[in-house]
C-alpha cells in the first residue's frame, strides 16, 4: 500500500474500498484513512489540514498521521507538498521533487525519552520514480532542489525570502516533520511539490491568497495522473 498524504485540493479517482478511523498512541490523525484502489495500486489517503481544511500548518498532528499510515502497513509515503518558489526561475504550475530539506528551527521526533540520531534523508528510488512519471506524463519537473520548512502559519517577510533563497529553492510548511517522522518508522517518503506561487518578493505581484488555492486546485488534477501512473 502506498500512503499519500496531501492537502485540500488533493484527488484521487478510483475504486473506493473503505475508511478507516485510526485513534494511535499520538491522538487521532486529521482525518479518516481512505482506502482507494488506482491502477492496480492501493492508495491510503490522508488530508492533513483535515477533511474540511480547517487545520492549520502549526497545529497538525504530524506524529499520529505518521503513526496511522504505520499501522495499517504502508511502506511508501508520498507527501503531496504546496511550495512558494524562492526563485524567479521556479514557475508556478510546475512541479519540484526535492532531495534534500532544511529547517533549522523545530522538528518533530518520535523520540522524545532518548536519544536517536537519524541520519535525514528522502529515498531516491521514491524520488525518481517521481520524477520519471512526471516527465513521462508531459509535466514540467524539476528533479531536485531544497525544500525549507517554515513554522506558519503566516507567510514569510520578504526579508526572510531573500535569506531562504541563498540556502532553499522552495519554502513551505509541512514537509520535513513528514520526511523525519516517516524516516523514524522506517517507511519510504518523497515529496511531490506543486509550485503554486512566487513567495513574498519574489514577484512584482503581492501574494494573494485565493490565487494560492486556485493554483492549488489547477495543479491538483496533475498530480491525481502522476499518482495513478507511478509504478511502486
Amino acid at each position: 500500500m502506498v500512503g499519500v498524504i496531501g492537502g485540500g485540493s488533493l484527488k484521487l479517482d478510483g475504486e473506493f474500498l473503505g475508511e478507516e478511523i485510526v485513534k494511535t498512541v499520538y491522538g487521532f490523525p486529521s482525518s479518516p484513512l481512505k482506502f482507494v484502489k488506482a491502477k492496480d495500486k492501493v492508495f491510503v489517503v490522508l488530508l492533513r489540514h483535515g477533511p474540511d481544511g480547517s487545520i492549520p500548518p502549526h497545529r497538525i498532528n504530524h506524529r499520529a498521521n505518521i503513526e496511522a499510515f504505520y499501522s495499517v502497513g504502508v511502506k511508501w509515503i508520498i507527501g503531496v507538498n504546496s511550495v512558494g518558489s524562492l526563485k524567479r526561475g521556479l514557475v508556478p504550475g510546475s512541479f519540484l521533487v526535492p532531495d534534500d530539506f532544511i529547517c533549522p528551527w523545530s522538528i518533530l521526533s518520535f523520540f522524545d525519552a532518548k536519544a536517536v540520531h537519524i541520519t535525514p534523508v528522502l529515498d531516491e528510488t521514491l524520488r525518481q520514480k517521481l520524477i520519471k512519471t512526471c516527465e513521462r506524463l508531459g509535466y514540467p519537473c524539476v528533479p531536485k532542489g531544497i525544500y525549507v520548512q517554515t513554522l506558519g502559519p503566516r507567510l514569510e517577510t520578504k526579508a526572510e525570502v531573500r535569506f531562504l533563497s541563498q540556502i532553499g529553492d522552495v519554502v513551505g510548511m509541512t514537509m520535513a516533520h513528514e520526511a523525519t517522522l516517516s524516516l523514524e518508522k522506517g517507511l519510504r517518503y518523497a515529496s511531490l511539490c506543486t509550485i503554486d506561487n512566487y513567495a513574498h518578493g519574489v514577484s512584482d505581484e503581492p501574494l494573494d491568497e485565493a490565487q494560492i488555492k486556485q493554483m492549488a486546485r489547477l495543479n491538483a488534477e496533475k498530480v491525481k495522473r502522476v499518482l495513478e501512473e507511478i509504478e511502486i
